[in-house]
Parts: structure tokens; sequence; C-alpha cells
């Protein structure tokens, strides 16, 4: 005798949303160059990091691979490998949206806050939102960055480092 509620009957074809959250810090340095979001920022000084250390790009892929629960970027890119030294991390989320795709994920949407006193970042908004965009073959539009000071509080507002937060949606179709 078959039940409606038998969780043996047929599967449904269902999308399931899910979301991630991701985070990055790295200490502002003399001698680097400033990258962030894929855009080069005017600066004396840059970030900090095996790769081009760029902590929006990074929270952004922490942010989708804790959507799908394939781990962080240190699983996928360890610090310890050569092959990531000074890496662009436009390839890094390239790599990332790949994985997704091939697990049956699709993008939804991405939020993004970057901490940071200076430099002022507000006119490279719709260039880092293009290049993630096409990082990940999503429409800028579906990507969101937003800037914020610490207001001269801490090593965030005496400039000794940089921050960013992330959230994605993905949506994963049918493997309910």
């Amino acid at each position: 005798m078959k039940s409606k509620n038998n969780i043996h009957a047929k599967k449904q074809k269902i999308s399931l949303i899910r979301f991630g959250l991701g985070y990055d810090v790295h200490r502002i340095v003399e001698g680097r160059k400033f990258i962030l979001g894929g855009v080069r920022i005017p600066s004396k000084t840059g970030l900090l990091g095996h790769s081009d250390a760029d902590v929006l790009l990074h929270a952004i892929c922490d942010a989708l691979l804790g959507a799908a629960a394939l781990g962080d970027i240190g699983k996928h890119f360890p610090d310890t490998d050569k092959a990531y030294r000074s890496i662009s991390s436009l390839k890094l989320l390239n790599h990332v949206g790949i994985l997704l795709q091939k697990q049956g994920y699709q993008i939804g949407n991405i939020d993004s806050t970057v901490i940071l006193e200076r430099p002022r970042i507000a006119k490279y908004v719709d260039l880092m939102r293009g290049r993630i965009g096409r990082s990940l073959h999503i429409s800028p539009h579906q990507v969101s960055v937003k800037a914020t000071t610490h207001e001269g509080l801490g090593i965030f507002g005496r400039a000794e480092g940089c921050a960013a937060y992330a959230i994605a949606s993905i949506v994963d179709s049918g493997r309910m």
C-alpha cells in the first residue's frame, strides 16, 4: 500500500535554494598592488597574500563554495601550493563557478561588503561587478558590491587591513 507521505514514493523534481557566507581579511602593506574585485586600484599600498590577495573575490569564493557545501577556498587553492602564488583571484573565482556548474548549481545572486578605510573604491564598483559577473558567467545585475569604512577604529580604521563579507545564493535543481 502506497501512502502520499511515503518517503520512498516517486520523487518530485524541485529546486532548492542554498545560501553560503564568506569572509576574508588581508593585511595592507607597501610594495604590493591593490587588487580588489579583480580591479587594480591606484594606491601606494596593497594587500598581502599568497595569491593577489583579493579579499573580495576570496570572500565570494567562500560564499559560493559554502552554499554548495564544497569546503572553502583553502581546501581548493591551498597557500602551500606554488601553482597559486601571485595568481589572479579572478581565475580562482572562475574555477569555483565551473565547479558549481559541474555539480548542477546555478548562481542566484551575490551580495558583498568590503571594509576598507582607504583607498576609496566607489568609482570602481561597477567595473568590479562586471569582472565578477564575467568570471562566473552571470549578469553583473546578480552581483552587489558595497563598501564601508571602520570610522577610524581598529585595524581597519587605521588602514592596516581590508576585509570583505559575501553571501551567495545558488539553486540546486532537482537533486532532492
